[in-house]
């Protein structure tokens, strides 16, 4: 599976061989749908295409592999077909001919693993209709919807573009806000960015710019200034933000700068907020403080980018955490989505990055293995603000937060 690196819903289009799939999705485009950009991926890989649903929004279809391939290449594309559905939002299964056997069984197994809605669609059915004994055995198996379809007449066009609408969960297309719980009418936030190597030329990194948005969008007022203006802007304005973001790099450097009245945190924390298991980070954090020497350390980061001899993931947070535990430590790295090397029990500590690029759905199945098998996670923000003494300042806004509404309720 191609790296994760749309936020948009992502809808997964599975089946066996010769079931239609592709000619589903070209009759979606002819009719509903505007395609906006095709992505290829390797001849292992599903392809991903990016589409506009009328009075919908901007989805990412996946076409993938039959699930019934076949020989060394077949098994590969079986591989990354079934990987594809942990980050997916919606699959939609394909069958025909009243088929519904084993291979169906194993890939309704794997949506009800990562918890993906689903829908069936019986194709071609101008060549053989669905009948009641296959249907009466799907119901069995699945209270899925059941929808007849063939790509020549298309009459069942709106109804699978209507189940789209209504099955795809209102998580993946409705973004909850960043911080905006967290300010009223006309607050201002400082927004601490330093420039540094990593920053990309011209532009400010993707968690700025969608912080920066939240902000705009819940009428408040956002201030975005290098580390080394902060204490000059502080006392030449009188300006007493109602919360200050930082960039996790300069956590130290905000700390000393921010009066303790003003809320800080930072941008890789508020992503951990976003995109979910916070309190599964919250629990985590804490155990870099238990680790031994020999332990082994996973970080994920979401994204593929030009590694600096300074890296955030591959060479500083090793560093920080290293150094706070005084231990002896190994490191592994994975980027995007790709597989572990190594088996998740293996590691006694599993670091997530921000997550800005992928979906939360893709964040979360990411990090599952690690929680069910119990082992610790955290993230780039909370663990930098832990082995820097400032953890509890740094969560301390939402933590406060969501004692309110306890209190409230």
């Amino acid at each position: 599976m191609s790296k994760g690196k749309e936020s948009k819903p992502h809808i997964g289009i599975y089946g066996r061989r010769n079931n239609g799939k592709s000619s589903l999705i070209n009759r979606l485009a002819g009719q509903e749908i505007a395609i906006v950009s095709d992505f290829a991926g390797t001849t292992t890989d599903p392809v991903k295409k990016s589409f506009e649903i009328t009075g919908f929004g901007p989805v990412i279809l996946i076409d993938t592999a039959g699930i019934d391939d076949e020989g060394d290449l077949g098994s590969k594309r079986i591989e990354k077909t079934l990987a594809s559905i942990k980050t997916v939002d919606l699959a939609i299964l394909v069958i025909t001919d009243n088929t519904f056997g084993e291979f169906e069984k194993q890939l309704i197994e794997e949506f009800k693993k990562t918890e993906t809605p689903f829908f069936v669609i019986h194709n071609k059915s101008d060549l053989k209709q669905l009948n009641d004994t296959t249907r009466t055995f799907i119901v069995s198996q699945t209270n899925a919807s059941i929808v007849e379809f063939d790509t020549i007449k298309a009459e069942n066009l709106e109804k699978i573009i209507r189940l789209i609408k209504t099955t795809i969960p209102e998580s993946s297309y409705k973004t909850p806000s960043l911080v905006g719980d967290l300010l009223s009418y006309g607050d201002i936030v400082l927004l601490i960015t330093p420039i540094d190597i990593e920053a990309p030329a011209g532009r400010l990194i993707l968690p700025q710019v969608q912080t920066i948005r939240d902000i705009l969008d819940h009428d408040a007022v956002s201030i975005v200034l290098k580390e080394r203006e902060v204490d000059a802007f502080l006392r030449k304005t009188k300006i007493e933000p109602a919360l200050a973001i930082t960039d996790s790099q300069i956590f130290t450097k905000a700390d000393a700068s921010v009066p303790r009245n003003i809320p800080l945190t930072s941008f890789s924390i508020i992503l951990a907020r976003l995109k979910g298991e916070f309190e599964h980070f919250l629990k985590g954090t804490p155990k870099i403080a238990d680790l031994k020497d020999g332990d082994r350390v996973l970080s994920l980061e979401s994204c593929t980018h030009h590694v600096s001899c300074d890296d955030i993931g591959r060479v500083k947070i090793p560093r920080w955490i290293a150094n706070f535990t005084g231990k002896k430590l190994e490191f592994d790295v994975v980027a995007g989505l790709d597989n572990l090397p190594r088996d998740i029990h293996d590691y006694s500590l599993v670091v997530q990055c921000g997550g800005c690029v992928i979906t939360r759905k893709q964040l979360i199945n990411r990090l599952r293995p690690a929680i069910d098998a119990g082992i610790p996670v955290t993230n780039y923000g909370m663990a930098i603000a832990y082995v820097q003494g400032i953890y509890d300042r740094a969560i301390e806004p939402f933590v406060k937060t969501k004692q309110s509404s306890l209190d409230y309720l």
